[in-house]
């Protein structure tokens, strides 16, 4: 898709802080040398040195130590991926793969098929208590969107995961779902929290919290109700008090006070608490509707 490149191009160049501590006239020497020793330990299959050889050791912008995956077949670097991620979950501190979990979600969100290795990147990534660097919703949400735009269906991607030894699950699709979000792609973000269930990820409450919540920031009242009605019907969730305060001040701001009375009236009806941050901001939407007529 046209969008999702031109999110690519627009934020690859500051994809990693670490890759902007180097300068141009040693980054080559450097990244010969780090990507040498990777792949060094690669061959061997000493995966669990990886970390300590990334850590001390500078590269410089656009590059990326695992690239030298790209001269293997799909189907090796799948296998060669995916029994690194498994050797470092017994590593003591869990952060310590940190950087390397960094550079492998770079080189599979850059790659050419970037589904789904680079969702069991992310997933370990998010289990070992990492988090991956902000500008990896951008990477994720542009490489998502050229995959889509190649007529993968959103069911599929994630389904995908499971070719691998790999299952999608809440925590990855709600990172998915934040990303979308965070470059306004909403209709995108809605179409995979509806499959999340069909791909045996049940979506929990920061699921629809997440998409409720940009929609409201973008004031599209209606899609936002939608939502709260299905996750608390066909879920049994319970909504945030966060999200459901940012759903009724937006609907106050659009001068939907009756629409937010009316959901607090629904939520109370299937047995969902309401704050007294909800109460007072529908009361006072009221006296303010009623100071207007």
């Amino acid at each position: 898709m046209v969008m999702g490149a031109a999110i690519h191009r627009r934020f690859l160049l500051h994809f990693h802080p670490i890759l902007n501590r180097c300068n141009l006239g040693r980054s080559v020497s450097s990244l010969q040398k780090l990507e040498h020793a990777v792949r060094v330990e690669v061959e061997a299959k000493n995966y669990v040195k990886i970390p300590d050889i990334l850590i001390p050791l500078e590269t410089c912008q656009n590059s990326n130590p695992f690239s030298f995956f790209s001269s293997f077949p799909q189907n090796l670097q799948v296998q060669i991926v995916d029994e690194m991620l498994q050797s470092f979950i017994p590593i003591r501190p869990r952060s310590k793969p940190q950087l390397a979990y960094s550079y492998l979600l770079s080189y599979t969100l850059q790659s050419s098929h970037p589904f789904p290795l680079a969702l069991a990147v992310l997933q370990r990534t998010l289990r070992s208590g990492c988090l991956p660097v902000p500008q990896t919703h951008v990477l994720l949400s542009s490489a998502w969107l050229n995959w889509r735009g190649l007529s993968h269906s959103v069911a599929n991607i994630l389904l995908q995961m499971q070719s691998i030894g790999y299952h999608p699950d809440c925590g990855t699709c709600n990172y998915l779902l934040s990303s979308l979000c965070a470059v306004d792609q909403l209709v995108e973000a809605v179409k995979v929290l509806r499959a999340m269930g069909g791909a045996g990820s049940i979506p929990d409450s920061n699921s629809y919290g997440t998409v409720i919540g940009a929609m409201c920031r973008g004031r599209k009242t209606d899609e936002a109700l939608v939502l709260m009605q299905q996750m608390v019907v066909q879920y049994g969730l319970t909504p945030g008090q966060g999200t459901l305060v940012k759903l009724l001040a937006a609907l106050r701001a659009n001068r939907e006070i009756w629409k937010a009375v009316e959901m607090i009236e629904f939520l109370e009806k299937e047995g969902n608490s309401v704050g007294f941050e909800s109460y007072e901001l529908v009361i006072e939407g009221c006296f303010f509707s009623s100071g207007n007529h």
